[in-house]
């Protein structure tokens, strides 16, 4: 068991940045992938981004490459989001999840998930 908390959300014109950042619970962080997804009412929730276990394998949406960097600090067990050049469209909830396997695509391959922290990017 792993429990999640994200932070950093908030509001944002267009073009700037925000970090989110997503605090894990206990020891054993370093054996999960992590990721986060994200949610707009009414749409199925997108993978934005993950991390592999030691940080070194990364995968972005094609929506956020270029744009978005995940990274982690193991030793203290947090994940990041750094948003930049941020788009209307990239307004969201966005969910911080980890997963004892192999991080894929599919939200059934995280059973661990955040409480979601709200980005809204005017224009």
């Amino acid at each position: 068991q792993v429990q999640l908390v994200e932070s950093g959300g908030g509001l944002v014109q267009a073009g700037g940045s925000l970090r989110l950042s997503c605090a894990a619970s206990g020891r054993t962080f370093a054996t999960y992938a992590m990721g986060w997804f994200r949610q707009v009412p009414g749409k199925e929730r997108e993978l934005v981004a993950v991390i592999s276990r030691g940080g070194g394998l990364t995968y972005y949406a094609d929506s956020v490459k270029g744009r978005f960097t995940i990274s982690r600090d193991n030793a203290k067990n947090l994940a990041y989001l750094q948003m930049n050049s941020l788009k209307p469209e990239d307004t969201a909830v966005y969910y911080c999840v980890a997963t004892e396997e192999i991080g894929g695509s599919r939200i059934d391959e995280y059973p661990y998930w955040g409480q979601g922290t709200q980005v809204t990017v005017s224009s």
